[in-house]
């Protein structure tokens, strides 16, 4: 479950910082890209803080797939907790501005945002292989 997790972790930093650190002005205008665009009801286009933006979802998604080659428990609670520091806040951000959007948009990120850091949080807490004396220090992702 947590190497499916993580796997969805790294497509959503991988996609959404290229989109943002290479195309920032698509990603202002347009990102979810099913809705009208999010990004720009917040303010005024800034093409260093998006493509920053972009940067550190691509950092986030490096973080994912290293974990998923590496395979370690201890690894994949890493990028977890790397995930989960974006994602709280950045959640309690956008739910406490949920006024900005349309209802439809209001209930997707009232929806998305929380399962983000669910999806995070799972990755943490997950309990790892039980191992056995003369077990390597090592422990897989299951």
């Amino acid at each position: 479950m947590r190497l499916v997790i993580l796997t969805l972790l790294a497509l959503v930093g991988l996609v959404v910082g290229f989109w943002a650190a290479v195309l920032p002005e698509s990603f202002y205008s347009d990102f979810p890209g099913i809705r009208p665009g999010w990004v720009s009801l917040d303010g005024p286009y800034n093409e260093h803080l998006v493509r920053d933006v972009g940067a550190m979802f691509l950092a986030l998604g490096a973080v994912s797939v290293g974990a998923i080659l590496v395979r370690t428990t201890t690894v994949a609670r890493l990028a977890g907790v790397a995930w989960l520091v974006f994602s709280v806040p950045h959640a309690i951000y956008h739910l406490t501005h949920l006024h900005v959007f349309q209802p439809l948009d209001r209930v997707m990120n009232a929806v998305a945002l929380p399962a983000l850091v669910l999806l995070a949080l799972v990755v943490v807490v997950l309990p790892g292989p039980v191992r056995t004396a003369g077990d390597p220090a090592r422990s897989p992702v299951p």
